[in-house]
Formats: C-alpha cells, structure tokens, sequence
C-alpha cells in the first residue's frame, strides 16, 4: 500500500485530477488530503463533489482546513466570514449556483465529518496547520488551533539542528510524532515550489491557491509528485489574494 499526502487544493480540481493521473492510484493507496479544499480558483464546490464520489472508491482521509470551517459555516446557516468572502469565499459561493439545496447538504455533512489530524500506525501525525501543545494534540486545549496554527512550522524552521533530540533543549512537541505533516502555509513563501522538510515536519502546501503548484508526497519513499502551475490551469482567473 501506498500513502500519498495531498496539498492544499483550493478549488483547483483541475490540478487534482492532473496530479491523481500522474500518482495512477491502485485500490490498495491511501490518500491523505491536508484540507483547504476550496476558496481560490472557480471550482470549488466541483471539488468537493468530486471527492465524495472519490472517496467511494479510494481510501481517504481527509483533515479539515480554515477555510473549510468558514465554508461549512456558510452551507450550515449562511454566515458569511468577511475574512472568509476576501480570501475565496466569494468564488466558492459563486461556484455552488448551480448545485442543488440537497447537494449542499451532502457537501455540508462532508465537511461536518473532517478530520482535526489523524494518527497512522507507524506514529505519523497529518493535521493542517499544527498544534501548541507540548503534550501533543490529544492535550490541545483549542481545535482552532488545528486549522490556524503555524508557530509549530515557524519552530521546526528556526531549529538549531545541532541540538539532539534527548536535550533539555529540544521542543517537546516535535518528540511526540515520529513525522508531522501539514499544509496551511505555502513554501512559496520561502521561494520554495516542492513541499519541504524542517526537522521531522513536512509542510506540503505549495501554494496552489497562488501562483504554485498542487503537490503530493509518498509518505514513505518521499518522492514528490505536482500538477502543472494552477494559474495556468486556470488562465482566465486571479486565484487567492494572497494577503
């Protein structure tokens, strides 16, 4: 069995089904989606539709987002994040004009069922942004904090790797997992365009909602796989504001 880990999608389906065919997924993969599956490019509802039908024939794990709670939200009771509306709420709105009342429920009830972080067996921790806690996520205090967080990316970056891992010294919350796996931040940010690795944290947000790439990573041999540039998928869009 394989394991692949899936970047931030951001309404790019176009991407994900590009970057499915070069994986050439077998009945026995896994995938591991990193969540913030919509807000960005126009097709964000089609996302979500296409991997619940997805999911009926693939092994998926998929862990919840920021803005998949804002989009939740919206389908739920209506509220609209202004936050939300000026970083892709507003294409992920217009993407669902077509899509029927009981579709919307079948994509609110998706949402309702992701995923805060998952565990493997192997001790691998998968979960969006990070956590805070030096006990480890099972001791957070706030579930923002899954979807949020990005001090944990920010310490693993600032590392001093000459420090060994049983030093006083050592953050606690990096000792708990043997690897962390996130998206939320994009390594375009650091002029990366492949997901990147800082201690035992693998970021794979390649900024796909922007001017990068949808990439996804074996979590065992560590080979990367990524679609083409999504803005040039989508030529005709502007994508996220990236502010």
């Amino acid at each position: 069995m394989r394991t692949f880990a899936i970047g931030d999608i951001h309404g790019g389906l176009k991407a994900l089904i590009q970057l499915l065919n070069t994986l050439e997924i077998k009945d026995e993969d896994q995938l591991i989606f990193m969540g913030d599956y919509v807000d960005g490019w126009s097709e964000s509802a089609q996302v979500i539709q296409f991997l619940i039908e997805l999911s009926e024939k693939v092994n998926c794990i998929f862990i919840k987002g920021n803005h998949d709670v804002w989009c939740e939200e919206w389908l739920r009771d209506g509220d609209v994040n202004k936050v939300w509306y000026m970083h892709g709420g507003k294409e992920t709105m217009e993407s669902y004009e077509r899509f029927s009342e009981e579709e919307k429920r079948k994509h609110l009830s998706f949402f309702e069922t992701l995923k805060m972080y998952h565990l493997d067996t192997e001790n691998r921790l998968f979960l969006h942004a990070g956590f805070t806690s030096m006990h480890g996520v099972e001791k957070e205090v706030f579930q923002t904090t899954f979807y949020f967080d990005r001090t944990l990316w920010e310490m693993a970056l600032t590392m001093d790797k000459r420090i060994e891992k049983n030093s006083e010294l050592y953050p606690k919350r990096l000792t708990h997992y043997k690897e962390i796996y996130i998206g939320h931040t994009p390594t375009l940010n650091y002029n990366q365009y492949e997901p990147m690795n800082a201690i035992n944290v693998w970021n794979i947000d390649t900024g796909a909602a922007f001017f990068g790439k949808l990439s996804a990573i074996n979590i065992d041999t560590k080979e990367v796989f990524q679609s083409d540039v999504v803005k040039d998928l989508y030529p005709d869009e502007k994508g996220r504001n990236k502010n």
